[in-house]
């Protein structure tokens, strides 16, 4: 290994405890409450060499969503198949069973509401406008196909399937559910979402499309 390599070696494995420090002060202290002081000694660094890597807090944030939305988006990701209601209840599962997988990225993400808006970053995040609208393809072949009525609008659908998931995910990482319950509970609201949904159930929502999802409270996981 040459000079040049070591050095791009220990840089990233510096960057690296920097973004693995900030992500378990963050999920459990809260996003404003960490500072890049409180970060730089976590690592036993000055907060000026924290500041050699990342220009602010808010970019320690930035780096450490894309990492948890392409997480995401790679268990998300798959192809189409010739079902569109198995791709969007595929989709609600997994996006369940990353809150598992991933829980410190899953926090971070959706269960803080103090952090700075993805929308800032818009060109960082674009590869997740994409999966949405893939996944609003979907739904809109479940209109076009007659298994949803046209009633249905496929924004209010998607939401109305992430939404009971957000919620049973971050009661169950905040232990005011048992694991077992939290997994039969997702499922009986992925699945009672789409029958409703099946059935052309009222729907009273109208959602802003330029609207960023929005952070519920923040939950620290365990």
């Amino acid at each position: 290994m040459s000079r040049e390599e070591r050095q791009q070696h220990a840089r990233a494995s510096t960057r690296r405890a920097i973004l693995d420090a900030a992500l378990e002060l963050f999920v459990s202290d809260g996003y404003a409450q960490v500072s890049i002081r409180r970060i730089a000694a976590k690592v036993e660094y000055s907060p000026g060499a924290i500041y050699g890597y990342f220009a602010s807090k808010d970019e320690i944030f930035f780096a450490l969503a894309e990492e948890g939305f392409r997480l995401l988006g790679a268990q998300l990701g798959h192809a189409p198949s010739n079902d569109p209601l198995d791709d969007i209840r595929a989709a609600a599962r997994r996006l369940y069973e990353f809150s598992k997988e991933q829980p410190q990225y899953f926090a971070l993400v959706f269960l803080d509401r103090r952090v700075p808006r993805i929308g800032r970053e818009y060109e960082r995040f674009a590869f997740m406008s994409e999966l949405r609208e893939r996944l609003l393809a979907q739904t809109h072949r479940c209109i076009e196909t007659g298994v949803f009525p046209d009633t249905v609008q496929a924004d209010v659908a998607l939401h109305l399937l992430r939404a009971p998931v957000l919620g049973i995910a971050a009661l169950r990482l905040s232990q005011r559910l048992t694991p077992r319950d939290a997994d039969a509970l997702a499922l009986d609201a992925i699945e009672t979402t789409i029958a409703g949904l099946r059935a052309g159930a009222p729907s009273h929502a109208r959602l802003d499309s330029s609207c960023e999802p929005v952070h519920v409270e923040h939950v620290p996981t365990t």
